[in-house]
């Protein structure tokens, strides 16, 4: 049984359509990204999974259960976790009583220690939560949202406000909770994050999905035009290149084509024959910001300075 089912969703808000027809699921175990630009529906359709919004038309199941039934919400509060954009605890609590506070709404969570080590707060942990940093309070935030030890976990924009060295210990913690069969449904404008933990992702604009699949494939980047670029050296008497390329004013050489193994075969054979060494190969298509863009016509918004959830 998939982790979440989503068929025809539709929400309206005073008569504007937030989102319609979307369809979606999550199979048990993976790492979901849903991408749009502000304003485009994910944080609505995320709501409904919640169920702190109902939707108005479609079919939605999380874990099983239909968010919107009120007579089955614990049932489905004990096997989610939830990781907001914005921190809600008392400042003036520990970040050990605030982590022991949330274990004790479920039935089996995690030891506190435990998730201390896990987000990298085992040294703040009698610290109160008002005197950590921004970065600390996102620790923090994903820290309760894991305690519970959930069956699915929903991340809003997780590393908002992380550095690199912290960004990548949050990818970390995503990685061992999947690798120990928690399903994980993610929002984020970094799209190498969403290229780094997603096992399939889905774009959504202007309410509707306009893309879903695989990041390495989204948007036809696995089949697309490649762009070949290096460097020659010791080419003084070497006959010319075995295909066109373009020339930059640096001496760098750029060559777009959709038969990237058959220019590369033709390029490596003759500077192996004519002993052309060539430097600095490289072979890129388009990268998932790239599609995103083609998309949806936004640029990423990472680092949003407000924090702001999108208004729909």
């Amino acid at each position: 049984m998939p982790a979440v089912v989503v068929e025809h969703l539709a929400k309206s808000y005073e008569g504007n359509q937030a989102v319609e027809d979307v369809t979606f699921e999550v199979a048990e175990g993976e790492v979901f990204a849903l991408l749009g630009p502000n304003g485009a529906g994910k944080t609505t359709v995320i709501e409904i999974l919640e169920g702190f919004r109902r939707r108005e038309r479609g079919r939605v199941e999380v874990l099983g259960y239909d968010p919107a039934n009120h007579g089955t919400s614990r049932e489905l509060r004990e096997q989610m976790g939830v990781v907001l954009q914005e921190l809600a605890v008392e400042p003036f609590l520990s970040v050990r009583q605030a982590l022991t506070r949330n274990a004790g709404y479920y039935p089996n969570p995690r030891p506190v220690d435990e998730v201390l080590e896990l987000v990298g707060l085992s040294e703040k942990s009698d610290d109160r939560v008002k005197s950590l940093s921004g970065g600390q309070q996102r620790r923090l935030d994903l820290g309760l949202g894991i305690v519970g030890n959930p069956r699915l976990l929903f991340l809003d924009e997780p590393t908002t406000g992380f550095d690199p060295s912290a960004r990548r210990g949050a990818w970390e913690v995503v990685r061992a909770l999947t690798g120990g069969g928690t399903t994980v449904v993610l929002t984020t404008h970094y799209m190498d994050e969403a290229e780094a933990l997603a096992d399939r992702v889905a774009v959504i604009n202007a309410g509707h999905i306009v893309a879903q699949g695989a990041p390495g494939s989204l948007g036809g980047r696995d089949v697309g035009e490649a762009s070949i670029r290096f460097r020659l050296s010791g080419t003084a008497g070497a006959p010319p290149l075995p295909v066109a390329a373009r020339v930059s004013g640096g001496g760098a050489y750029e060559i777009k084509t959709g038969r990237e193994v058959e220019v590369l075969a033709a390029l490596t054979s003759w500077a192996l024959r004519e002993q052309v060494d060539v430097v600095g190969l490289t072979v890129e298509r388009l990268t998932l910001e790239d599609v995103y863009l083609r998309l949806t016509g936004h640029a990423p918004d990472a680092g949003d300075p407000s924090g702001a959830a999108e208004r729909e």
